[in-house]
């Protein structure tokens, strides 16, 4: 059951829509189904002789009271309305039952709390199967306004309570958190335009991808621009610095003006106050040496989501929102940088997790540095050198599991359901991006006395773990990861019990694929060894960046778009 309240001015034109042919639904048969005096509440839709006009005066009564009191002066937003439906699915209310609903409703949000005979008029219309709309004058009898705050939240609750004891589907609960979602205008003027998302969505995800990848505000409003979004600063009247800021997306316009959205207003993270607490990071520029390889950002980001991993054990809530949100970051560039079929279930995963990076507990960004870092970094990342991108979907996928059950056992039932979310993408992703690469890494299996070799070290390094490893089909795989290691510099026996020491096998489902992934992301020490040689003896000059290769988020984004 969804309570929706909202605020509004005028009487007599909510009236007129409750009890009118509908918008975008046929309204069936609208009548009132509670009041706060049934007697005395004329129902349009029941009397022939009472009109809207008559309603909404009785409705207004002591709104014009309190008017004319204030010399004229209209009290502001005081029509209050709350629509509650039930979820898909949900057993038919009676008329009766709707009653008892809006009752509980009114007194629970304080519009008329039960046994207050001065409490605010109010009409509950029923003009469909599946909901009612709650409509109140937020002036009481005394002429003082109802204490309406947090009132959304208050509505959720006693839908909590209701959809327990009447037998419907319950709902997740929130935690005031949540971003706003369209309103019934803005989804029908997507659709008329044939787009499958409302302008305030599209924004949104834009937004969170954008702050993923760039290191400061002014960055982050010139990619926006790139995109073609409308970006409107506030600048503060006394410091003529900026404060806020609106966005407005391409083509969204009404009566010929841009329809703008506050940043706050698409999510409580996207405000400029939350983006300046996370974008106080180093410039790239500042950083060329750790650009030199280009498979270390892949190396330093996996690293970087098993100690995020190792977080959320570690009982210090601040510190695990701040790695949660900074994660958020991480899918959103994993996608940016990724190609193949597995993209787009990796870009479901990062739009999924924008709803677990945050909940009711304030985030320590400045603890999560270190995640986040890599997370920009992989947005400069070359795509997807070898298993690296594999291996790091296979590390996030642990890690949006663990985030789901940090969330689940703090109550945050919303940002739980979302992390799920984000899980059942990542691992779609990960199925279809190791499956082929596990299957090449067996054809190229390395001859038998090698894997002999492997598996005798197996057996020495993890002798409980050994017989599952050894029967599981991707174990011809693991050996030519294993063999490939050893030509890179490193002793199998010695990388097993290094890999098998970082995470416990007993509850992995397939440790074959824990060993691989964690194998391929080890750095090649002969590699490293000759470039440390190198730097001893040659002096080596800054090589400028082929004007072929993209080196802004912008120029990221325009490329993706190429090619679309």
């Amino acid at each position: 059951m969804v309570p929706d309240v909202s605020t509004g001015s005028s009487t007599l034109g909510l009236i007129n829509y409750l009890f009118g042919q509908g918008r975008r639904d046929e309204h069936t048969d609208p009548h009132i189904v509670a009041a706060w005096d049934m007697a005395g509440a004329p129902d349009p839709g029941r009397d022939p002789t009472a009109t809207y006009t008559h309603l909404a005066r009785r409705l207004d009564h002591h709104v014009d009271l309190r008017t004319r009191e204030l010399g004229g002066k209209q009290p502001p937003q005081h029509v209050w309305h709350c629509p509650v439906r039930t979820a898909p699915g949900d057993r038919y209310l009676t008329d009766a039952e709707w009653a008892e609903v809006a009752r509980r409703v009114v007194a629970a949000t304080c519009i008329a709390p039960e046994g207050d005979e001065k409490a605010c008029r109010w009409i509950a219309v029923r003009h469909a199967d599946d909901h009612i709309h709650i409509m109140a004058t937020t002036v009481r009898a005394d002429g003082r306004r109802p204490r309406t705050n947090r009132d959304g939240w208050r509505a959720q609750r006693e839908c909590r309570k209701i959809e327990a004891e009447f037998g419907l589907r319950r709902l997740k609960s929130g935690d005031l958190t949540a971003p706003r979602t369209p309103t019934g205008a803005e989804r029908a003027k997507a659709e008329r335009q044939g787009q499958n998302k409302a302008a305030r969505e599209w924004l949104r995800e834009q937004a969170y991808a954008v702050a993923a990848a760039v290191r400061s505000m002014d960055e982050y409003f010139t990619v926006l621009r790139s995109l073609g979004i409308q970006v409107r600063p506030r600048i503060g009247p006394e410091t003529g610095e900026v404060t806020g800021y609106s966005l407005a997306a391409p083509g969204d316009t009404s009566r010929g003006e841009p329809i703008w959205f506050g940043g706050s207003s698409l999510a409580p993270d996207l405000s400029y106050n939350r983006l300046c607490e996370r974008l106080h990071t180093q410039p790239l520029a500042d950083r060329p040496q750790q650009m030199a390889d280009p498979a270390e950002p892949w190396h330093r980001a996996e690293t970087a989501i098993r100690d995020a991993h190792a977080v959320l054990d570690s009982g210090d809530d601040t510190v695990a929102q701040g790695h949660l949100d900074a994660f958020g970051d991480t899918l959103h560039n994993l996608a940016l940088t990724t190609n193949g079929g597995h993209r787009a279930e990796l870009q479901a995963a990062a739009r999924a997790f924008n709803r677990a990076r945050r909940s009711a507990i304030r985030a320590d960004h400045q603890a999560a540095t270190a995640l986040r870092e890599a997370a920009k970094e992989l947005a400069y990342a070359s795509h997807e050198p070898g298993g690296l991108a594999i291996a790091l979907i296979f590390a996030a996928l642990h890690v949006a599991r663990a985030a789901a059950k940090w969330h689940e056992q703090r109550g945050h039932e919303q940002q739980a359901a979302a992390a799920e979310e984000a899980f059942r993408h990542l691992q779609a992703s990960y199925q279809q991006a190791a499956q082929p690469v596990l299957a090449d890494l067996a054809r190229r299996a390395p001859r038998a006395t090698t894997a002999s070799r492997f598996e005798q070290d197996l057996r020495a390094v993890l002798p409980d773990h050994a017989d599952r490893v050894l029967s599981d089909p991707a174990w011809p795989a693991l050996t030519t990861t294993l063999a490939r290691a050893e030509t890179a510099g490193h002793n199998p026996r010695r990388l097993l019990a290094e890999i098998a020491a970082r995470r416990e096998l007993d509850t992995a489902d397939r440790p074959v694929e824990v060993l691989n992934w964690r194998i391929t992301v080890q750095p090649n020490r002969r590699a490293q060894a000759a470039c440390k040689r190198s730097t001893r003896t040659t002096l080596v000059t800054p090589t400028p960046q082929p004007t072929s290769t993209p080196t802004t988020v912008s120029e990221r984004s325009t490329e993706r778009g190429r090619r679309r």
